[in-house]
C-alpha cells in the first residue's frame, strides 16, 4: 500500500481534530456503491483479532485480514476540488471503478461475501 504526502497530511489533520494522535487509520471496503464495493476510512483505537496492523509512511494502518489481499497494492491520495476534499483510491486489482472513484468491483469476488453482521 502507498499513502501520498497529501493523504498523510489529511490523516494527521483528522487526528488533530479528534485530538487523538495515537489512533490508527482503518481502511477497508463494504458492499455498496455504484459497483460492488465502497471504500471506507476512519480513525480507530480498536484492533480486532482478524485485523492486520501495518506501518505505511509513518501511519499506523489497520486492515481486516480478509480484505488485505484486495487492498495491499492500493494507492491512497487526498485532494481538494470545487466539490470539496476527499481521499482518492487507485486499486490496480479493481476490474471496474465508478466515476466517483469510491466504488469498485473485483473480478470473482461477490459482494455477498462481505456482508456485515446485523
Amino acid at each position: 500500500m502507498e499513502i501520498s504526502k497529501a493523504a498523510i497530511a489529511e490523516i494527521h489533520r483528522m487526528q488533530s481534530v479528534r485530538q487523538r494522535f495515537d489512533c490508527k487509520f482503518r481502511i477497508g471496503f463494504t458492499p455498496g456503491g455504484c459497483e460492488h464495493f465502497y471504500y471506507s476510512v476512519d480513525l480507530t483505537d480498536a484492533i480486532a483479532a482478524d485485523d492486520r496492523l501495518l506501518e505505511v509512511n509513518g501511519i499506523a494502518v489497520v486492515i481486516d485480514r480478509q480484505q488485505l489481499a484486495h487492498l495491499e497494492r492500493l494507492k491512497l491520495d487526498y485532494s481538494e476540488d470545487l466539490m470539496g476534499g476527499g481521499f482518492r483510491f487507485e486499486n490496480p486489482i479493481a476490474t471496474h471503478v465508478c466515476g466517483c472513484g469510491n466504488s469498485f468491483a473485483i473480478a470473482n469476488v461477490e459482494s455477498e461475501r462481505w456482508q456485515l453482521p446485523t
